[in-house]
């Protein structure tokens, strides 16, 4: 049975450096390799994914370390689908509704 205890989410946040051409080019990069892995744009240098365990939190934890660019910040998140369902978001003075787990279909 799918716990929201046992589901999980994973954060990446990231400070990339884009003076350069080339630090552009890797910023794209990466943010299109997280896209690629299936993670969604939540704001600008933050992206989500919604994962079934622990074990696939670890997975993408190391798949997001491989594809590290060469400068800046990246931090990874991860929190229980339970704790998803606390956070309180605002577009510009009006509330949002809570999120909710993804449907079945988008799990897979």
């Amino acid at each position: 049975m799918l716990s929201g205890y046992r589901l999980m989410w994973i954060v990446v946040m990231f400070d990339l450096p884009v003076v350069e051409k080339a630090e552009r080019k890797a910023a794209t990069e990466f943010r299109n390799t997280l896209l690629d892995m299936g993670f969604e744009m939540s704001q600008f240098s933050v992206y989500m994914r919604f994962c079934t365990s622990i074990a696939q939190v670890d997975t993408y934890c190391k798949r997001v370390e491989v594809a590290l660019p060469q400068g800046g910040k990246v931090n990874i998140l991860q929190f229980t689908d339970k704790q998803y369902e606390r956070i309180v978001s605002f577009h510009g003075k009006a509330k949002q509704p809570a999120n909710k787990t993804p449907d079945q279909f988008d799990l897979f």
